[in-house]
């Protein structure tokens, strides 16, 4: 069976969505179809909610997988700044990109976002915090946020995705994209399977916006086709949670620290991301049973701590340029010393050299909110450099929130992004191969939600010019 389109979109995750909802805001008469390999959002179950435990959903996880991608079940944070989310801006430029986010939340905003915004006002508290992160040697990012929740980010994403499908978009579900279909540098298309069951959908447009989940993949067609690319930047790191008296002010003041330090003795890029007031610490699985863990918070729902991303930042060119190996193999390997789990570790114990027991979580403040993470020791899965880059990470942290690196502070770990693949565009988003474009966190060009959403508004537009 094969199918025609004018332009087909892989992944249906905020890059690819966007693409096709600015495409229908332009009046573009163009078929469009979306090829996702997960299901519709009102399918998409985590049974941890009943089990307490991941089991490891087949052939996906239903967290990472399905209309809105990791979006729909993670904190639903909207940066609403051009200097946080990537490097889209290098491409099209500050104020272009600043302006497009702009346009993109009023969409948002339009299918039901909080007209709240995090992280503006008390001025006078803002610069005491950013006095704090000079004295540490840090950078504290200015950083605007819309908080949807996890639980209202579903309900928005499911308005989007019935509006879609009422406008003649064609939702292909259940449907994995194997290959492009090539002609010398031109891509004509993709072929998708679906169990036994195959298909070609031949299109003038190729969109592939398949998320950080499908950076190794994308990064892999780059080499076998000749997709201009280059190694980018790989993240690796924990999530660092803690009470949220000791997190009170940042969060009540600026919602999401982002604090960015550059610690000796390496110098490497360290940075928080993904901040979770009184949110919860989870597991995700990526393919070949990889499990990493990340932080969601619920508007209405809330634990007793804090949770954030502490990330260290990789780049490699010679003679090794495989970031995204690399990252996964640290994974890999903490996954097996938590029997397929996550590893957690007070950070006291860190600094005391010794691994972490049960018995020792029991008895501190601060209570791991992902009840099936397993208690041991990241230092012994976790590369030295990237672990001594976070402990003078947190330290630093420390003098801006203290508290921040107490004995009891929890480390969860593996906590990876794959950004690595960087695919080469110009500003209109062509790559060298004709009628191919590349968007969103697979491209190496954003991270999270907003700057994926707006690189697919920019997509939307240059596609329906041309019809």
């Amino acid at each position: 069976m094969n199918m025609k389109a004018d332009v087909v979109i892989v992944g249906a995750g905020p890059a690819g969505i966007f693409t096709a909802l600015e495409m229908l805001r332009n009046g573009s008469k163009k078929r469009i179809v979306i090829v996702e390999k997960g299901q519709p959002i009102e399918n998409r179950r985590c049974p941890k909610a009943i089990t307490n435990k991941c089991v490891s959903c087949r052939p996906y996880c239903h967290i990472t997988t399905g209309f809105s991608g990791a979006g729909a079940f993670s904190d639903g944070k909207l940066s609403l700044s051009y200097e946080v989310g990537g490097d889209f801006p290098q491409l099209i430029g500050a104020q272009n990109a600043q302006d497009l986010i702009d346009y993109t939340d009023k969409i948002y905003l339009e299918f039901g976002a909080d007209s709240h915004v995090e992280g503006i006002g008390n001025t006078q508290e803002v610069r005491e915090i950013r006095k704090r992160a000079i004295r540490a040697g840090l950078k504290l990012v200015d950083c605007p946020i819309r908080h949807l929740g996890t639980e209202k980010a579903q309900q928005l994403y499911l308005a989007i995705e019935n509006h879609l499908r009422e406008h003649g978009v064609e939702l292909l579900f259940g449907w994995a994209c194997e290959e492009l279909i090539m002609d010398g540098m031109d891509c004509l298309g993709v072929s998708i399977r679906r169990g036994d069951e195959t298909m070609e959908i031949r299109a003038e447009h190729t969109v592939v916006a398949t998320g950080r989940r499908g950076a190794d993949w994308l990064e892999k067609l780059c080499a076998e086709h000749g997709i201009a690319h280059q190694p980018g930047t790989v993240d690796i790191g924990v999530r660092v949670e803690c009470r949220n008296e000791v997190m009170e002010e940042v969060n009540r003041v600026l919602y999401e620290s982002k604090l960015i330090g550059y610690p000796k003795p390496f110098k490497n890029k360290v940075r928080t991301f993904c901040q979770n007031p009184g949110g919860f610490v989870t597991q995700e699985n990526y393919d070949n049973d990889l499990a990493v863990v990340n932080g969601h918070s619920y508007k209405d729902k809330k634990s007793q701590n804090t949770n954030v991303s502490v990330l260290c930042s990789h780049n490699f060119s010679v003679p090794f340029n495989q970031p995204i190996a690399y990252a996964q193999k640290v994974g890999e390997l903490t996954n097996m010393l938590a029997n397929g789990h996550i590893l957690v570790q007070r950070f006291g114990d860190i600094l005391d050299g010794k691994r972490t027991w049960d018995r020792e979580l029991a008895q501190s403040n601060v209570r791991p909110t992902l009840p099936d993470a397993v208690a041991g020791d990241i230092t012994a899965a976790m590369p030295y450099r990237a672990m001594i880059n976070i402990i003078n990470f947190i330290q630093a942290v420390d003098i801006v929130v203290p508290g921040f690196a107490s004995t009891e502070t929890l480390l969860y770990s593996p906590e990876l992004k794959f950004y690595s693949n960087r695919v080469k565009m110009d500003e209109n988003l062509t790559t060298n191969v004709r009628g191919l474009h590349c968007l969103g966190d697979s491209s190496g060009w954003t991270r999270g939600l907003m700057m994926a959403s707006a690189m697919g508004v920019l997509m939307g537009r240059k596609l329906a010019q041309q019809d």
